[in-house]
């Protein structure tokens, strides 16, 4: 990304030189600050709150444990960033087989039910995918249960399919691959479900791509799984023990945008993902808030709220989202009926 590549390249002059403060890439970025001179604490230092409570949720840590210096982190961190410059991360997930005959056919105005349902049945690890995503509580209508695909999209309309299908492409990326990340993989996917959902209502009030947002929402948690799943590999290699919860936190922090930005090339998606990203990750002060931006905020508050995690006072919403309190209450009732459900429900994604 624009300066922050360069100042890599001449970081690995000196393999041993330890690696300076970097400006932090923030996930939770404020909409806007509040006067110096108020006495109440500003949209910046709301956010920072709201983050770390975030991180101590993901990684079942208490705050002290996260501020606690590692060791290794610079010879981890150095090694890190190497292969990210390099887009040589091991962990990356592959690009799904069938995701970009599905992309240009959800992208194409003349694309029919007939045409998506197709595309779904040649891939049947997704066709499988897809009716177990279309039936959880995140996504299903009613208390009928979806048995084709064929019914799955006539239900929910192509527009109302995109979403189905990239949380199908996602979801197995995202399962835990043995006991020791079992509870983050499963708190990482339930908080980018709710970011990518608030995401996605925010901007349909914006009039904007509804579909684009919550898959765009979505990167952000697949990120930090793939960071979380790096840093584990470079660890046992060098030090033969697991990375702390500290190092994790500083590593998904500086990465989380730019790991998040090598998954949509890797995947070649169109550029207008690339685009909600980088605005996201860099709003341009004195201009409106983004979606994703937005999103990320109330899907992360309502998560923790739910969760019964130190979260965001409920006062505090309209200070760090450019909503009206008619429009938080209607996203906030969206996430919680979702959650909601997601909590009786005897199978969860």
């Amino acid at each position: 990304m624009p300066g922050f590549f360069s100042w890599v390249s001449s970081l690995f002059s000196s393999p041993r030189a330890p690696i300076p403060a970097l400006p932090e890439s923030r996930l939770i970025n404020p909409a806007k600050e509040q006067p110096e001179s108020e006495t109440a604490e500003n949209g910046s230092d709301l956010t920072l709150k709201l983050e770390e409570h975030l991180f101590c949720w993901l990684l079942d840590a208490k705050p002290a444990a996260l501020a606690r210096e590692a060791s290794n982190a610079s010879d981890v961190l150095t090694t890190l960033e190497h292969r990210l410059t390099e887009e040589e991360l091991d962990e990356l997930p592959r690009q799904p087989l069938s995701l970009p005959m599905l992309l240009r056919a959800l992208a194409d105005d003349s694309t029919n039910r007939q045409n998506v349902t197709e595309i779904i049945l040649s891939d049947p690890a997704l066709t499988d995918q897809l009716l177990q995503v279309a039936n959880s509580p995140y996504f299903r209508h009613g208390d009928h249960i979806i048995e084709s695909v064929g019914q799955a999209v006539f239900l929910l309309g192509v527009d109302g399919i995109r979403n189905v299908i990239s949380a199908a492409v996602m979801r197995p990326m995202m399962a835990a691959r043995n006991s020791g990340e079992a509870l983050f993989a499963q708190r990482v996917w339930r908080w980018g479900l709710s970011s990518a959902r608030a995401s996605e209502q925010i901007a349909k009030l914006h009039g904007l791509d509804a579909s684009a947002h919550f898959m765009a929402g979505l990167l952000p948690a697949l990120a930090y799984l793939t960071l979380y799943r790096e840093l584990q590999r470079i660890c046992r290699a060098s030090h033969n023990k697991a990375p702390s919860p500290a190092l994790i936190r500083q590593a998904m922090t500086r990465y989380q945008w730019t790991t998040s930005q090598l998954l949509a090339k890797a995947w070649n998606l169109p550029p207008r993902f690339s685009a909600l990203l980088l605005a996201a990750e860099r709003p341009v002060p004195g201009q409106q808030q983004t979606p994703l931006n937005d999103g990320i905020i109330i899907g992360t508050r309502e998560v923790l709220r739910h969760a019964n995690q130190r979260n965001l006072a409920e006062e505090d919403l309209p200070k760090v989202v450019q909503l009206s309190p008619e429009q938080i209450t209607q996203i906030r009732k969206t996430l919680l009926t979702m959650l909601k459900s997601e909590g009786r429900s005897p199978a969860r994604m």
